[in-house]
């Protein structure tokens, strides 16, 4: 359906860093360094477009010296450095020097996947409101359940959400209160379902469904090709969702952090 490149790039767009900074060391190796002032671990984390070097017997001093160059350009903004790292055969180099240097690993994350037949092409039914923007309403159910850190951070995230063209939909309770939203961010003919979230008090009563299958239908009717999802490996509950709207395991990922660094204390 779709190849690993393609919905590594495909997931890069969705989610654009505010900053960002090529690193070529040469033709094998081509890292992209992120920036957001430290707003998701996604949009701050290096992505290894082209991971490692292929057979080449000084590769492991040629990663670690790229991982130094990475590391000050995350020192100069005050941010750890983090790898996104996907679980393939490209990130067996790359794994071992970061494995030698401890860096952490965290936030495992599988890529599902589905294409657009089965989908319904109508549009989403009228107690799905959907927008070309987020809302007062639709940001303030979503960072209720993902947020980390007050308006500023909130200021940072909604630049991230613009940097991409994007339906965002939203489902009410009966009494009008917002109970569920949802982000179908539109890149290159695919659908990236992102931002998925239900309010405490709104949980197992089918608003994340209703959000999702008004998604789904919104890009159907769009006439997108397929569609993607990010979901951590811990959230099963949400993997069953998922895998009844069509959806298939496509790879993962997980996030490797450098150790912190303490100075030495007089205490």
């Amino acid at each position: 359906m779709v190849d690993q490149a393609t919905i590594e790039t495909l997931m890069d767009k969705a989610w654009p860093a505010i900053e960002r900074e090529d690193l070529e060391c040469d033709s094998t190796v081509k890292w992209v360094l992120r920036a957001s002032e430290g707003v998701t671990q996604r949009a701050n984390s290096v992505w290894p477009m082209a991971p490692a070097f292929t057979a080449a017997a000084d590769s492991d001093v040629r990663l670690t010296r790229s991982v130094r160059t990475a590391s000050e350009w995350y020192r100069r903004r005050r941010l750890p450095l983090i790898f996104q790292v996907f679980d393939d055969s490209r990130s067996a180099a790359l794994n071992g020097v970061l494995d030698r240097q401890r860096f952490t690993r965290q936030s495992e994350t599988k890529i599902m996947v589905r294409g657009r037949d089965g989908v319904p092409a109508n549009l989403p039914g009228p107690d799905v409101e959907l927008s070309d923007v987020p809302s007062a309403e639709w940001l303030s159910v979503w960072w209720s359940v993902d947020g980390r850190g007050g308006d500023p951070e909130l200021s940072v995230a909604q630049k991230i959400l613009s940097g991409c063209p994007a339906a965002y939909a939203l489902v009410r309770d009966d009494d009008g209160v917002p109970a569920a939203v949802g982000r179908l961010a539109l890149v290159d003919g695919w659908g990236g379902i992102y931002s998925m979230a239900t309010s405490v008090e709104h949980r197992r009563k089918g608003y994340g469904t209703r959000v999702l299958n008004g998604l789904l239908e919104a890009g159907a009717q769009r006439g997108l090709e397929g569609f993607w999802l990010l979901v951590t490996a811990a959230n099963h509950g949400a993997q069953g969702l998922y895998a009844q709207a069509g959806f298939t395991e496509h790879g993962s990922y997980l996030y490797r952090q450098a150790p912190l660094k303490r100075s030495v204390s007089g205490c």
